[in-house]
């Protein structure tokens, strides 16, 4: 059995990951870690746990369960991780970090947008980016930090992979439009999050400053080989979980000044993702929709081609509690440690 520990356990994202753990027939949850409810049983806190989860929640001291546990999660907020991680605590035990302290590979651009100090850089080249259909050869036994990426990040390089790796889109005209239900925002009481603010309402927020944006630039720009600039904007929607992401770019026209076809686009997105058990691509038509992959791990993907613009306009959903956080960051694990990709997450979407 896999030991795994979990820091922020009573979060949301870490609340999915102990509900996947424990339906993971290889893996044992040795430490649900939690600074806000300390001594409290994990069930008192997740009634929905009551007689299934007897464990109090303990606190977040990385080298204790550094000893005790053969991977740890931790589902923190940014900074967390990376002020205390060490080379003492990686060479004893590997770890799945769902915040984004390792997901940047230039320390500059992780300061500037996320507005804090990186305490060890030292780190941020070895962690391996943990999407998982673009990185899974880099994920292995041998791997020791993984950087799991989030929901808005893997809903949006999904969406626009092949078009950017194939060269079928001007990559500078790319325009994300996101939207995410409320839990995506974490479980911290915050003004904007009541019910009265949330509640028969839409809005933006991070308008051009949304600190997801290089993430999404970095990861395109690997897959096409350049530099990639987006405009990003995610909106708050009044759901408890789900991303959508409209994404519109310039498709670039063939040699004889024609667009390519909407077969010849699926043959593309089918030669990355065809073969992917949770990458699901869309018949002609058919849009993605948040309550198609509730609870589950999936990532629907669509597109339509207006003839009229000369514009592709690509749509994804997922989960941002599965796919966009716990469920992926189980996916890593399995890698990790050579079990089948989707062990521990065979579920399918739950309707209504």
């Amino acid at each position: 059995m896999i030991r795994a520990g979990i820091i922020g356990a009573t979060g949301y994202a870490g609340s999915e990951l102990v509900r996947l753990l424990l339906n993971h027939r290889d893996v044992r949850i040795v430490w649900y870690g939690s600074r806000s409810y300390i001594d409290k049983r994990f069930y008192e806190v997740y009634g929905n746990m009551f007689q299934i989860v007897e464990e109090i929640c303990k606190d977040d001291d990385l080298n204790e369960l550094a000893g005790q546990a053969d991977v740890i999660f931790t589902a923190t907020p940014q900074g967390f991780l990376a002020g205390i991680l060490t080379e003492e605590i990686l060479s004893r035990v590997k770890i799945v970090d769902l915040s984004a302290d390792y997901r940047i590979k230039d320390v500059a651009v992780y300061e500037k947008w996320y507005g804090i100090e990186h305490k060890s850089p030292q780190f941020i080249e070895e962690a391996v980016y943990g999407l998982c259909e673009i990185n899974r050869d880099r994920i292995t036994d041998r791997t020791r930090l993984v950087a799991n990426p989030g929901c808005y990040t893997t809903c949006s390089i999904l969406t626009a992979y092949p078009m950017v790796k194939e060269g079928l889109i001007d990559e500078n005209t790319l325009i994300i439009d996101a939207k995410s239900g409320t839990s995506g925002a974490g479980r911290g009481a915050k003004t904007a999050n009541l019910f009265c603010e949330v509640n028969e309402n839409i809005k933006a927020y991070g308008v051009a400053c949304h600190r997801h944006t290089p993430e999404i630039e970095e990861q395109l720009g690997y897959a096409g080989n350049c530099q990639v600039t987006v405009s990003f904007t995610p909106h708050l929607v009044p759901m408890n979980r789900g991303i959508l992401v409209t994404e519109y770019a310039r498709l670039r026209r063939r040699a004889d000044g024609t667009l390519p076809g909407w077969e010849e686009i699926k043959a593309v997105y089918d030669s990355y993702y065809g073969k992917e058990k949770f990458v699901r691509v869309l018949e002609r038509g058919v849009c993605p929709e948040t309550k198609w992959v509730e609870g589950s791990n999936y990532v629907d993907i669509g597109f339509t081609i207006d003839e009229r613009t000369g514009r592709i306009i690509m749509m994804g959903a997922l989960d941002n509690l599965v796919k966009g956080a716990a469920g992926q960051a189980v996916q890593n694990m399995n890698l990790l440690f050579g079990l089948p990709e989707d062990r521990g997450l065979e579920f399918v979407p739950c309707f209504p």
